[in-house]
């Protein structure tokens, strides 16, 4: 297995240096060209992932794999880095931030304690001293900001005491929410219906639930179960503006029944 995957490894540098050379295409592009189809693969992979669809998940890591291959190739072309670089620079990140493992440090407290360990590791890896969210990518979408918003300051010790303490933290959001919706002032309902996500974001951090995940499923779910509601009614020669509220909600129970959470 080893054998095979350095083999196919260098047998993909070989086919990029082909292709920087020979492909109109591959010619052309840069770090800021790449950059758009690096984010659709990695949406690519993560739907795979959901779906728990195995060979997809192994065609998108490929195409990520490329991506990888490609962006290294552009460093080597402009003498700044190459694959090697790469590899190094990450292999020496995992050795030093896993002390536990290879070094002499003793985790007691499990994978928290590992985390934590992480984000003051990474504090010490510079000079100068670096803001804890200074590693938050600003074009990650909202929920998965919030996600490693909350996951970061955790790292230096600001979190709760015990996961049930978030639940008054949820009510009271929803509260100040409600209380600025019967003001009508909505730049304020806005900034609390933030807060109260911030919050159930938070919530879903500490039972150990990937909020942008259990999103997507709770997505994919109303989809399935309106696509029966539409369909069924199509089916009885209507269309949903014939029924009443009433008649659709009784076609999406049903549509429940038959349905299961992904």
């Amino acid at each position: 297995m080893r054998e095979k995957t350095i083999r196919e490894f260098t047998r993909l540098l070989d086919i990029m240096d082909e292709l920087r050379k020979k492909c109109p295409w591959d010619m052309k592009q840069t770090n800021q060209t790449l950059r758009k189809l690096t984010i659709e693969e990695t949406y690519e992979l993560a739907d795979a992932i959901l779906q728990e669809d195995n060979d997809a998940i192994k065609k998108e890591l490929g195409d990520l794999m490329l991506h990888v291959t490609f962006y290294s190739k552009i460093g080597s072309e402009k003498g700044l880095f190459d694959m090697g670089d790469v590899l190094e620079s990450i292999n020496n990140k995992l050795v030093y931030r896993h002390p536990h493992v290879f070094g002499d440090v003793n985790v007691t407290r499990g994978a928290r304690e590992v985390e934590e360990n992480w984000e003051k590791l990474k504090m010490t890896e510079h000079s100068a001293y670096k803001p804890v969210l200074s590693g938050v990518p600003t074009s990650l979408p909202a929920t998965v900001k919030a996600n490693r918003i909350q996951e970061k300051v955790r790292g230096v010790g600001f979190d709760w005491d015990s996961r049930e303490q978030i639940w008054d933290k949820v009510t009271e959001e929803l509260n100040e929410l409600k209380q600025e919706i019967a003001s009508g002032r909505k730049v304020d309902i806005e900034s609390e219906l933030g807060d109260l996500f911030f919050s159930l974001i938070n919530a879903a951090r500490l039972y150990e639930i990937d909020p942008e995940s259990a999103l997507e499923k709770t997505n994919r779910r109303f989809m399935k179960r309106f696509n029966y509601l539409e369909q069924k009614t199509l089916a009885n020669g209507l269309s949903l503006r014939d029924l009443t509220l009433d008649e659709m909600n009784e076609i999406w129970e049903e549509a429940k029944k038959f349905d299961k959470p992904l």
